[in-house]
């Protein structure tokens, strides 16, 4: 690793939003560990950036699991030596059905990883950047349309996505003595395997069923590489990308 290069680790990162996020922080010349449940995925986004072997990481992580989370940035600290930005991307939805049908199993497994990982994750990421010379570094944490309005049926998801907006301002106040910065992106219909629904039409507000527009990922990636790419006395408190015409401003 040169000198100047920055070390980036993205949690979720073998498809979707952080698929997208780790190929362009590699592009802008960051060293990137990319974290997920499945190595081949992520090892497919490596091979696919074409970038030396000295500026990857990947690691087979359960970001549920702090045994399994304390052992991705115990080799991310030995591997690159410090630690600039964390974004914290991994996240899933459960089955669309009312709260009353959801199993504890389902609800658990949403905030175990969507909630519990992004804590465990900032936790760790704390730790190597308030110890680190030069001290800090980013988090920026995946918030979603749904840290502010839910869909029908998306109770894990957007209690969820909810709590990650207070985790943002907590961590973001609690750190800021550590020069750390942390920021949020609520994104709105990026296109990826997750909104390949949208193209076949989702349950609204009004009881209707309707497809929705999307936009390229590509737009969300970019505005990830802007939050990391700032200097640390300067911060993305939250931003939102979104699809402009999807339902959201006025939705329901």
């Amino acid at each position: 690793m040169k000198p100047n290069e920055k070390v980036a680790v993205i949690t979720g990162a073998g498809s979707g939003i952080g698929k997208v996020a780790s190929l362009a922080l590699l592009e802008e010349g960051y060293s990137v560990a990319l974290a997920g449940r499945r190595l081949e995925p992520l090892e497919a986004t490596v091979a696919e950036a074409g970038v030396p072997e000295s500026r990857t990481l990947v690691v087979s992580t359960d970001v549920g699991n702090p045994e399994s989370v304390h052992d991705l940035f115990v080799q991310i600290r030995n591997k690159f030596g410090r630690l600039d930005v964390l974004f914290n991307n991994a996240g899933i939805g459960a089955p669309a059905v009312s709260i009353e049908e959801l199993t504890f199993e389902q609800w658990k497994n949403v905030v175990d990883i969507n909630l519990t990982g992004s804590f465990l994750c900032t936790q760790e990421a704390i730790r190597i950047m308030k110890n680190q010379t030069p001290q800090g570094g980013r988090i920026i944490n995946n918030g979603s349309i749904s840290a502010h309005t839910p869909r029908p049926f998306s109770s894990p998801y957007t209690s969820t996505k909810h709590a990650i907006t207070g985790l943002t301002k907590s961590t973001s106040l609690d750190v800021r003595k550590f020069n750390i910065a942390c920021g949020q992106i609520d994104i709105g219909n990026a296109a990826t395997e997750m909104t390949l629904r949208m193209s076949r039409g989702v349950p609204q507000a009004n009881g209707t069923t309707a497809i929705e527009p999307t936009m390229d990922s590509s737009h969300v990636a970019r505005a990830v590489v802007y939050m990391a790419s700032l200097p640390l006395d300067a911060n993305v408190q939250f931003m939102t990308v979104m699809a402009t015409q999807m339902p959201f401003i006025g939705r329901g």
